[in-house]
C-alpha cells in the first residue's frame, strides 16, 4: 500500500463513502479506485487528485497533504546517478539493497530523516 492509498482509504471510509459511489462520482471504475488504495496502481494524475480533493471537500493543508502523498506514492522508483559522484551511486545501491529488508518502523525512520534532509536543501 502507498502513503496516498492509505490516506485515500482513511478519508473515504471516515466519510462513509463507498468505493463504488466514489468511483462513480470520479468517473472511474471501482477497480481503478481499489488499485489506487492498495498501491497496485501508481500515483494518480494531478487532475485526479484535484477531483478527489474536491469530492472529499479537502481544502488548504488537507488538500496539500493529499497532493504531497500522491507525489510520494510512486510504486516503482528509479534513481539515475549517472551525473552524480561515486558515493551517490553507492548510496542509491545500498538503499535499493537495504530497503526491502527493513520493517515499517525502520522505513519510517529513514523516510523521516530523508524528509528533514530535503527540507534543509
Amino acid at each position: 500500500m502507498t502513503p496516498f492509498g492509505l490516506k485515500l482509504r482513511e478519508l473515504r471510509e471516515s466519510r462513509g463513502i463507498s468505493m463504488s459511489s466514489m468511483a462513480k462520482h470520479l468517473h472511474v471504475s471501482a477497480a481503478y479506485l481499489s488499485q489506487l488504495e492498495t498501491g497496485k496502481k501508481g500515483h494518480p494524475t494531478t487532475v485526479m487528485v484535484d477531483h478527489i480533493c474536491a469530492m472529499l471537500g479537502l481544502i488548504w493543508d488537507d488538500a496539500e497533504e493529499l497532493k504531497h502523498l500522491a507525489k510520494l506514492s510512486k510504486a516503482r522508483v528509479a534513481i539515475d546517478t549517472a551525473a552524480l559522484g561515486p558515493e551517490a551511486t553507492r548510496a542509491a545501491n545500498l538503499l535499493a539493497e537495504v530497503l526491502p529488508r527493513v520493517d515499517d518502523d525502520e522505513a519510517k525512520l529513514m523516510a523521516d530523516w530523508l524528509n528533514e534532509r530535503l527540507k534543509s536543501l
